[in-house]
This record gives C-alpha cells, structure tokens and sequence, in this order.
C-alpha cells in the first residue's frame, strides 16, 4: 500500500508540474466512520476507538481546488479477559477541497474523500485476518487561518474516517 500511495503522489506531481503549489497536512479527528458504522467484522464488545491520525499531501489544481491523498490510523480493542482483542484501522482515500468563500484571514472549504478502510482483526489467539470497507469523509464545513506564507491551521466539521471534528496544521511549498 506504501508503494501505490508513493507512486499516486509521484505521478500527480509530475502531471501537475513544478509551478503547482503543493502542501502536506497532518490532523487528528474524533469520532470516525469506523466507530459508527461496522467496520469490525460484526466483532461485539469492541470499544470507540481514540480517534484517528491523518497525513495527506495536496496539490493546488485550480485556482480554489486541492486535490490529493491521504492516509489515516485509528486502532482500538475489545473488552479484556479470555478474548481480548485488537483492530488496526488503515484508511487510503483520494480527497478533493473546494474554497468557497476566502478574506484576508480566513478561507471556508468543503472537503470530500472516498477510497477503503482495512480493518486488520488481530483476534487473541488466532491467525490476523483483513476486512476491507468503502470509506468516505464528508465535510461542508472546513477553515483554514494562514499563520504565515508557510503554515496553515484548519479545522473541519463532518462525518467520515478522518472524524466528525478535525483539526491539524498544513505546510504549504
């Protein structure tokens, strides 16, 4: 999965060209797609997860859209005892964000991302196995306040495998 993600992010560089602006984000978000829907194999017991770290690169195609991949952990676990368990969350999603509305501090986005969630089921005592699901992140709802020409804080609201609430900083070049 590394080689696919590296080789994406290789072939939207050179497609969009050395005068493209490109930004790496990095967030964390609460409460994801995984929590809410069964994304655990049908598993009972299993615990909310403690959210989910998210990297992703974006490449500036036009004027007010970023396009670009991503990558998101979460991981949580069932009750202790005899059949104490662990889940590894693995999300691979292609993400696009619209800026509607901008001012000279603040740009409001909506930000879309499909692609798969690999749910890695390491039940206690037996063989680790993979589930794969359609994962999504809708989110109507983003801001972006720029720190200075390099660093950007963001903060979004909706629903998906990055979470219902996320925030992070994103690095522009």
């Amino acid at each position: 999965m590394k080689k696919l993600l590296l080789a994406l992010v290789a072939v939207m560089a050179s497609a969009l060209g050395a005068s493209a602006q490109t930004e790496i984000q990095i967030g964390y978000g609460g409460y994801t797609e995984m929590d809410a829907c069964d994304c655990h194999d049908g598993w009972d017991g299993v615990k909310t997860a403690w959210g989910a770290l998210t990297a992703g690169v974006n490449f500036k195609v036009a004027p007010k859209i970023w396009v670009g991949p991503s990558y998101t952990f979460s991981s949580t676990h069932t009750p202790g005892g005899k059949y104490k368990s662990k889940i590894a969350y693995h999300a691979f999603m292609a993400n696009g964000r619209y800026e509607y509305y901008r001012n000279s501090m603040v740009k409001l986005y909506a930000h879309l991302g499909v692609g798969v969630v690999v749910s890695h089921m390491q039940p206690r005592n037996q063989d680790s196995y993979n589930c794969t699901y359609f994962a999504i992140q809708a989110s109507p709802l983003g801001a972006d306040v720029d720190l200075d020409r390099t660093w950007t804080l963001f903060g979004e609201l909706g629903f998906g495998a990055q979470g219902l609430i996320q925030v992070g900083c994103r690095i522009h070049f």
